[in-house]
């Protein structure tokens, strides 16, 4: 096999996404025959090379696992934290195989989360291209006119730019106090947040229901199961336009 970029070969190994790869890289927590890699651009054969995350050596025939959490507030969806908080992976017991969450959810965000050790999937599902959509019941604190309605429908400006259109639904409303759900595909940070404060209105509780084709039916708060292989299949289908 020739030579790679080491993010490639790190989302390939299940250990990340090619994003959170380089972080891992720049950290210094990468090596190549026992030499500390710590720029991206670098390269390896996984044939050739011996190559390490953490001092464990990468592997490439492990089984492939995909989990689907429902996570309660005050969890961080990262495989670690350096000061001690407790992570998505706290919760999922009985799996011995490196997992890592796809996407994020805020510490103070709840539900529908997925975890898997398949780099390629991963890569696919957060590729903006593919537009992915994903769904959360939100409270919200101050009066949700219609017109604050259609500038979420339309799109709204935040410091990082235009966002996409989302869908919008309001299951209740009050002069001060709205549930709604809100259906976007792009993944900014604090996103739904930020997009109901640019319209004068406070998140007090957020809820990913829906991920793609996948929901929280039969998940309770804080517990997981497996996706089956319809589900699996459904993810690829959805970003490859084919069955598996």
């Amino acid at each position: 096999m020739s030579e790679e970029r080491l993010q490639k070969i790190l989302s390939r190994a299940g250990i990340s996404s090619r994003r959170a790869a380089e972080k891992i890289i720049l950290e210094g927590r990468v090596t190549v025959d026992d030499k500390i890699i710590s720029e991206l651009g670098a390269k390896a054969d996984t044939e050739k090379n011996k190559i390490c995350v953490d001092g464990k050596i990468l592997k490439f025939d492990e089984e492939k696992i995909y989990i689907l959490l429902n996570k309660p507030k005050n969890f961080l969806c990262t495989v670690k934290d350096d000061r001690g908080r407790k992570t998505v992976l706290d919760l999922v017991k009985n799996i011995s195989d490196r997992i890592y969450p796809v996407g994020r959810l805020d510490f103070d965000s709840e539900g529908l989360i997925i975890l898997t050790n398949d780099g390629e999937l991963t890569n696919l599902l957060l590729h903006p291209k593919f537009k992915i959509n994903k769904t959360y019941r939100a409270k919200i604190f101050g009066e949700l006119t219609d017109e604050k309605i259609k500038k979420l429908r339309a799109g709204i400006e935040l410091d990082d730019g235009l966002t996409a259109p989302a869908e919008v639904f309001v299951i209740s409303r009050e002069k001060n106090f709205s549930v709604v759900e809100i259906t976007i595909h792009e993944g900014r940070n604090r996103q739904i947040r930020r997009m109901f404060a640019a319209v004068g209105c406070e998140v007090k509780k957020l809820i990913r229901i829906k991920f793609a084709n996948l929901t929280l039916k039969g998940v309770e708060s804080g517990k997981f199961r497996r996706l089956t292989e319809k589900e699996i299949k459904n993810l690829y289908s959805q970003v490859l336009g084919i069955r598996g």
